[in-house]
């Protein structure tokens, strides 16, 4: 049999050669002399060639056998009848480069139609899905050098750290609509829906900076030449806003359960209430409001009828309640606002280091006294006391900032450090959820020493991986894909529908 006789045969027979080719090399002696190590990583790459080949035969194997439809029509309704074979593209997949062979469609003054790109779902870019998945997954887990170098050690493929960032882009645009028209996960009339924003401040290019931060970096004057001093990083951060919206059955507690006194009370405690079914979002470009508004909107997904217990947690932020008070007021919605007890105890100490002497023992003792009368519900007498012991130990405006600054903030928190109603019904007081979204999210990737971020990159980042806190990469992916095949192909033809062979 000829070999054009026996491609049509199997069109496979590029991929059996190789196959064959790797297994005679296995019988003979240069595999024997090679250790297990060695044999490992050899036949690794070889590997990648026996897909590549594959994944290139099946290609051409649909191409050999894509049908010359009757009728294209593209989204305008204009009929594209010139019809020519052979056109090909290039697509780097995760195997290595393969090319592309299917038919065009052609219309003067128009673009070409492609129905078998459709079919296949393939993207506009050189770079496949596989590896634009691989770059999604690898820069939100470490810096896009990294990401470039995983993605040579997975696939063999030489993927440039521009690129790498682009495909995250890419890969994150449906971030929005995935979340938007995802089914709300099964809670009971009891749990209660706690909802949780903070921000926290990522180092931008100057043209990535807020219009008021690029006034004031671009008024300020260095030191130094080739590095910052103490002070001059304020004006180079853009905000990340985040926000968390978890379920969570309540436990009624007590203060001892808080500050147990004795090992007795430790053994007794009982833990707080457990975040279940947790949703986070981040994002750099869109502001406070705006990332109030979507964590209301997933509240709301997940409780309509808003017949549950709402409770939001915050750290003080004065900005940050009056947001929450707005969207729950327009949407006329019951939500309690209760202060982070983390913030308040860090207050507490601040005071105590105005009233004790470093490290003396009852300064500790001093704090968990305040913070249990904080807990009975009686911060304005606690900020009342403060003052008082300040001012009777006769302390100076330097001395007594700590005492000062913890009598206003318990003052002025007062409304929302409710904590007998907090423990009674079985609410949280911590906002850790958050706190922990603000670690794992944007410091752990973004704070690394030197880098500095561009918006598009630093969203992108931001919501894969606030996907993968979330556990919802996967799922996102399969609506990320059909998105694209939307977008790119469907979209391009009458009505949305693709042609079809008769």
């Amino acid at each position: 049999m000829s070999a054009a006789a026996e491609v049509l045969t199997d069109p496979f027979v590029a991929s059996h050669d190789i196959f064959e080719a790797l297994v005679g090399w296995l019988g003979h002696a240069e595999a024997a002399a090679l250790s297990a190590a060695e044999l490992e990583e050899r036949l690794q790459v070889q590997s990648r060639e026996v897909f590549r080949q594959l994944f290139a035969d099946y290609l051409e194997l649909r191409a050999r056998d894509e049908p010359r439809l009757a009728r294209v029509v593209d989204a305008q309704g204009t009929a594209h009848r010139t019809v020519e074979a052979g056109h090909t593209r290039a697509l780097a997949t995760v195997f290595g480069a393969v090319g592309v062979r299917r038919i065009a469609y052609r219309k003067r003054g128009r673009p070409n139609l492609y129905p078998a790109d459709a079919g296949l779902n393939l993207p506009p870019e050189k770079q496949s899905h596989g590896l634009r998945k691989l770059a999604a997954v690898e820069s939100s887990r470490g810096s896009f050098d990294e990401a470039v170098q995983a993605i040579e050690r997975a696939t063999g493929q030489k993927v440039g750290k521009r690129q790498v960032e682009g495909l995250a882009a890419l890969a994150a645009v449906d971030f929005e609509s995935f979340y938007a028209t995802r089914l709300p996960p099964p809670g009971t009339a009891h749990d209660l829906l706690v909802l949780q924003v903070d921000g926290k401040g990522i180092v931008m290019r100057p043209d990535a900076l807020r219009p008021a931060t690029a006034k004031a970096a671009a008024k300020a004057r260095h030191k130094l030449t080739t590095r910052l001093s103490k002070g001059e990083k304020r004006n180079c951060k853009r905000m990340a806003e985040l926000g968390a919206v978890y379920d969570a059955s309540p436990v009624p507690r007590s203060a001892c359960d808080i500050f147990p006194a004795n090992d007795t009370e430790r053994q007794a405690a009982k833990d707080g209430p457990t975040a279940t079914n947790k949703w986070l979002v981040a994002s750099i470009e869109q502001d406070a409001a705006t990332v109030i508004a979507r964590v209301f909107d997933e509240a709301d997904r997940r409780d309509p009828n808003h017949t549950r217990t709402w409770v939001a947690l915050v750290d003080g932020n004065v900005h940050q309640i009056n947001r929450i008070k707005a969207e729950a007021k327009a949407r006329n919605i019951n939500v309690a606002l209760v202060c982070d007890l983390v913030h308040v105890v860090e207050y507490l100490w601040k005071a105590t280091w105005s009233l004790h002497p470093e490290a003396d023992p009852a300064a500790e003792q001093w704090v968990r006294r305040q913070a249990l009368a904080v807990l009975d519900g009686n911060a304005l007498k606690v900020a009342r006391t403060i003052r008082r012991q300040a001012t009777k130990a006769a302390l100076s405006p330097t001395q007594r900032k700590g005492a000062d600054a913890a009598a206003d903030y318990l003052s002025s928190k007062a409304p929302y450090l409710d904590y007998p109603t907090a423990l009674t019904s079985g609410w949280p007081i911590a906002t850790g959820v958050i706190e922990g979204a603000c670690r794992h999210i944007v410091a752990d990737r973004f704070d690394v020493t030197g880098a500095r971020w561009g918006l598009a990159g630093a969203e992108a980042i931001l919501k894969l991986r606030a996907l993968r806190s979330n556990g919802d990469l996967e799922t996102y992916w399969t609506w990320h894909l059909a998105q694209e095949r939307h977008r790119i192909h469907q979209s391009r033809y009458l009505h949305g529908a693709l042609p079809r062979a008769a």
